[in-house]
């Protein structure tokens, strides 16, 4: 192995001579921001792609989060998971919107909706969960709880970029998706996000309230933001859209590299494939069990930054134990055992299309013994 480091992901990256040739497209035309030609173009080609009716392109993926809240006029409380990147709840919080903690299923790392019911309160109004790891969450029976109750189901599909399920789109699930197109995930427009929507007029509802609210030059219709995506993000990601399935095939193969090196490990588990899904293998997460490994996931986290393999430890640790929320009734360790454990136990391994096979051997000789 050479001096480089093993990252846990590598950003997907356009055809440098046709980006400038975009480049030079949006200098011409000065036209670099406001629902320009390629933010419009990357709109059709993502709803496309994503088997998906309208999409609405965002400046990064935590406001199509708070502004989905917003355009469904939630309020009061919601119930989430605990086991996901922060920004799921910080949107919760911005819209002063109180937080339910839910623990997951520890088959997918989800929202578990065998508990979401007992959890719901005459102040509920809506369910957030998020498809970790792009595994896709029990939709249909998480529906059914929410049309029981009269509530609101908002995705936070930040990991699901093009999954589906039985040739459905994963998106189409609940009252809106959002994406986020950051550069460590699976397709991105260096940041970047969106939001998925059923119908015309929401989606000209939310291109109002990503735009100040603005429905033309003197008239705005409500309190919006500013969350547009311009021009030059907009081309990266018609660019990147191109190869987005290459890089899903490469990093099927790493997923399968790893998990044929890992099943006989003692201790050591992850996630198989899901019948019907199809995956995106944006994370490959491991799951240490240090009665059985001999290790603490943590003593082998420092191991493999030791000799330059960064892993991570995605999600850990969990949103209820940040300060912000540990004093929350919900956030109690002893209603989230699954979650805690998860946790604990996690590090997501190097998973992006550039990794070489001398990587994933590198990757693997810190973890087979």
């Amino acid at each position: 192995m050479d001096n480089s480091l093993i990252t846990v992901t590598s950003p997907l990256l356009p055809d440098l001579d046709e980006f400038y040739g975009l480049l030079k497209e949006i200098w011409n035309s000065k036209y670099i921001t406001n629902n320009g030609s390629f933010h419009k173009q990357l709109e059709k080609e993502l709803a496309s792609y994503l088997k998906v009716p309208y999409v609405s392109l965002f400046t990064n993926g935590t406001l199509p989060l708070i502004t989905a809240l917003q355009a469904l006029r939630v309020t009061g409380e919601v119930i989430t998971t605990p086991y996901s990147f922060v920004a799921t709840t910080h949107a919760l919080w911005w819209n002063g919107i109180k937080p339910v903690f839910v623990d997951v299923d520890l088959k997918t790392g989800n929202l578990d909706p065998n508990k979401i019911e007992t959890a719901i309160t005459p102040k509920t109004t809506a369910i957030m969960p998020v498809h970790v790891y792009g595994k896709p969450c029990e939709t249909k029976k998480i529906q059914e709880i929410a049309d029981r109750y009269g509530l609101k189901v908002i995705y936070d599909a930040a990991h699901a970029f093009g999954v589906e399920v039985d040739g459905e789109s994963v998106l189409n699930a609940g009252d809106m998706s959002t994406l986020s197109f950051h550069a460590t995930k699976v397709y991105n427009t260096i940041e970047g996000g969106a939001m998925v929507m059923h119908d015309e007029k929401t989606k000209q509802r939310i291109d109002y309230l990503k735009n100040f609210g603005f429905a033309g030059e003197t008239t705005v219709v409500g309190p919006g933001i500013n969350s547009k995506m311009d021009e030059v993000r907009a081309a990266y990601g018609i660019l990147n859209l191109r190869q987005v399935d290459e890089a899903i095939a490469a990093r099927r193969e790493v997923a399968v590299a790893y998990r044929n090196a890992l099943r006989s490990v003692e201790g050591v588990s992850f996630f198989d494939d899901m019948p019907g899904v199809k995956h995106n293998y944006s994370y490959f997460p491991i799951f240490i069990d240090e009665r059985k490994y001999g290790m603490t996931r943590d003593e082998l986290y420092m191991k493999m930054r030791e000799s330059k393999v960064l892993g991570r430890r995605y999600f850990y640790p969990l949103i209820s134990e940040f300060s912000t929320y540990r004093g929350l009734e919900s956030a109690d360790p002893k209603n989230l055992p699954n979650a805690h454990k998860m946790a604990n136990s996690v590090i997501c391994l190097p998973m992006h299309h550039a990794l070489r096979r001398e990587d994933i051997e590198c990757v693997l000789e810190q973890i087979v013994k």
